[in-house]
């Protein structure tokens, strides 16, 4: 019996011991104070290719770095350096890949000089939407290849939001025929800029601090940036009256990326909170992007005038498009390879599209 009751007594106190352990434990976390990483806090550093605190965009990449630290319970800390503090704006890649710094964010398409590849993960003219280019990265193959190229640099990208459908740019003179490109200076990066190019245009790349100035004192003749809410933001409808409709640009992908070597380093729940909270930077500069453009073209002042392109110009650009894939796929192995995984995809997703998304719009009107 005295037995029995010391067992009994015995296990009933460490039960009272686990239990009132648990719920010390549940009151730490509550305050803050649990966090499995706390021994192993990381600090990286992020330099971005946007001026501090840039919206949408700039902001994004803020908000980024927050909910990392927030998810991690403090253990993970990403500094964020905007455009020239660390490294010059289109300095980004060199720098992450030399692992003088850990990540990046910027656009894809301006590596295309690296590797022409690249420019097709960031978009495609005439191409894919936003939600069809995280799909095909997501689903159809496009990480894979994204990784597997970038990766020889050294780098591990993420997907780090996406503008949605951008407006085709503003213009100095109105474009009555494709004739009237001849000539001008246009700020156009990516495969739009190679389109463009062989329609007569002079294609400049230019980060966006100097963008304005060079429209509004005549160093070039337009420009191309993102829609309404960041373009009003930059000025241009004070330095340029004709404002085009998109065609180069239906889902541009940026990019969160980080140099390999460090990634690898971390922590599986690192990786993970990591890749969690660009989901959701994605996500929510998908939609800023949609209610901040849709507010801000309802409030573009008299002077700015809404205008299509003529249709000699976009049945020209269509022919220029196919002229410079083909191009780029005699050059480069990489670049056929990631182009041919884009057209399945795009082959396999368009009958779908056009019986659901498209065919609403068009009942909706």
């Amino acid at each position: 019996m005295k037995r029995r009751d010391f067992l009994t007594t015995t296990a009933l106190t460490a039960t009272a011991m686990a239990v009132s352990g648990c719920h010390r434990a549940e009151e730490k976390s509550k305050e803050g104070t649990v966090n499995v990483n706390k021994a192993k806090k990381v600090t990286l550093k992020l330099a971005t290719s946007w001026p501090a605190h840039f919206p949408i965009m700039g902001t994004g990449v803020d908000t980024f770095a927050k909910r990392c630290f927030e998810l991690s319970g403090g253990s993970l800390e990403i500094k964020v350096f905007p455009k020239n503090i660390l490294v010059p704006a289109l300095q980004v890649f060199d720098s992450c890949s030399a692992a003088q710094i850990d990540a990046f964010h910027s656009g894809v398409y301006y590596w295309k000089g690296k590797n022409p590849a690249f420019s097709i993960f960031g978009g495609m003219p005439l191409g894919l939407t936003s939600e069809e280019m995280i799909t095909w990265l997501k689903f159809g193959g496009g990480y894979e290849l994204w990784r597997e190229m970038y990766g020889k640099f050294n780098l591990y990208p993420l997907i780090g939001g996406t503008t949605g459908p951008q407006m085709g740019g503003w213009f100095k003179k109105e474009i009555h025929s494709l004739a009237d490109l001849k000539g001008l200076k246009m700020r156009i990066p990516g495969l739009g800029g190679e389109v463009m190019k062989k329609l007569g245009v002079n294609p400049v790349l230019l980060p966006a601090g100097e963008i304005y100035t060079a429209l509004e004192r005549g160093t070039i003749d337009a420009t191309e940036w993102v829609g309404p809410a960041l373009d009003r933001m930059m000025g241009f409808d004070k330095a340029a009256d004709y404002y085009y409709t998109g065609w180069h640009e239906p889902g541009s992908i940026l990019e969160i990326t980080f140099n390999k070597a460090r990634w690898e380093k971390l922590s599986n729940e690192h990786r993970a909170i990591i890749t969690a909270a660009s989901e959701e930077m994605t996500g929510n500069m998908l939609q800023e992007f949609r209610y901040k453009n849709a507010k801000a073209f309802k409030e573009l002042p008299s002077n700015v005038q809404i205008k299509t392109f003529p249709k000699d110009m976009m049945d020209a650009a269509k022919v220029a498009l196919s002229e410079v894939l083909k191009e780029e796929s005699k050059k480069s192995e990489d670049f056929k390879r990631v182009l041919k995984s884009y057209e399945a995809f795009y082959a396999l997703n368009k009958p779908y599209d056009d019986i659901s998304t498209k065919n609403f719009l068009e009942i909706r009107g």
